[in-house]
């Protein structure tokens, strides 16, 4: 449903503002920013960060639960995305998500848990969960509480 941006200078031309709207394809008219879902408007703002060329991205990106409020099919999207550049880049993500955990493999996780007052850090490997996964998602594990990050009752 996207098509592309609109991008056009905001005010005074020494104030460097820029507005943005989205096309979307089969429409005439632009959407300003107050137009779009959150999820939509959200989505944008990821992209937007982790598609900037290798030269200007920052090294690490620290994302707290970027799955909020998308569409489960922008979620594939970002998964995707999130993936490829973290080939060049330092990706650290925090989630809750069982959806978004299952577009990950073992390897790409560190799961936090809380122990005696403190906090707790083990990374992943996929050799402990290969026997599993031939069953079960990422997602399905951590939800049965097989891999660790669960609530401390």
């Amino acid at each position: 449903f996207f098509h592309d941006f609109y991008l056009m200078p905001a005010g005074d031309p020494d104030n460097e503002k820029i507005l943005l709207k989205w096309l979307h394809r089969n429409h005439d008219s632009p959407f300003s920013a107050n137009q779009l879902s959150d999820g939509t408007a959200r989505f944008i703002c990821l992209a937007v960060l982790l598609l900037q060329p290798e030269q200007l991205r920052p090294n690490i990106i620290v994302l707290d639960e970027p799955e909020l409020g998308l569409h489960p099919a922008a979620l594939d999207v970002l998964a995707d995305i999130i993936q490829k550049i973290s080939q060049v880049n330092q990706i650290i993500c925090t989630t809750q998500s069982v959806s978004f955990s299952n577009h990950f493999m073992p390897e790409n996780f560190i799961i936090v848990d809380r122990k005696n007052d403190m906090s707790t850090f083990q990374r992943l490997t996929g050799k402990q969960f290969q026997h599993w996964l031939k069953d079960y998602s990422m997602g399905d594990l951590w939800e049965k509480n097989l891999i660790g990050g669960g609530p401390e009752w």
